[in-house]
């Protein structure tokens, strides 16, 4: 592997979801203020996908009190926490730009009939770790040992005590005023 693979190789995540274009998804985005970190939410539908490998990125399109809100987001940037499918969208096309010039409900992508919301993900990384074959005589198999679980019982002891009532006496009206 060369050096730029490699590189790049470090970066990937293990595990990415599976984006298609028209679904709505949720995204988890770890933002910075100050000294402060929280985590943002950004709901809406993706309508485009591009790239690969480190550089793949999706685009996902919102409307925020009227105004249509695009955002840009790389599949492998550590700041995406994650992301969550939440309508699988029907799309028979790569790039969904028309929906830039609807409003209202026209903008939204129908729903596809009988589809589950899984959350698949994808795994990227696998791991390259190169190891030396190691040598075993054939003769002798690997001896197994079993542990037996050692179980221990815990028993509670309730025990029931009297209370004793207590009669609270009637409190007079010079000592309110004290």
């Amino acid at each position: 592997m060369d050096i730029i693979k490699s590189i790049e190789h470090e970066q990937l995540k293990n595990k990415i979801p599976e984006l298609k274009v028209g679904n709505t998804v949720r995204v988890h985005v770890r933002i910075k203020e100050g000294n402060k970190e929280r985590i943002q939410v950004f709901e809406g539908i993706i309508i485009k996908v591009q790239g690969g490998g480190v550089n793949k990125s999706f685009t996902v399109r919102k409307i925020s009190y009227g105004v249509g809100v695009e955002k840009t987001f790389l599949v492998h940037s550590p700041l995406v926490e994650k992301v969550e499918l939440v309508r699988v969208g029907k799309a028979r096309r790569a790039r969904l730009f028309y929906l830039r010039d609807r409003i209202g409900k026209a903008a939204k992508t129908k729903e596809q009939v009988g589809a589950r919301i899984e959350n698949r993900e994808i795994t990227v990384k696998e791991d390259l770790t190169e190891e030396a074959p190691v040598e075993s005589a054939p003769e002798e198999a690997p001896s197994v040992e079993t542990e037996n679980p050692t179980v221990q019982e815990t028993v509670d002891t309730v025990t029931e005590e009297t209370v004793e009532t207590v009669k609270e006496e009637p409190v007079k009206e010079e000592d309110k005023k004290e």
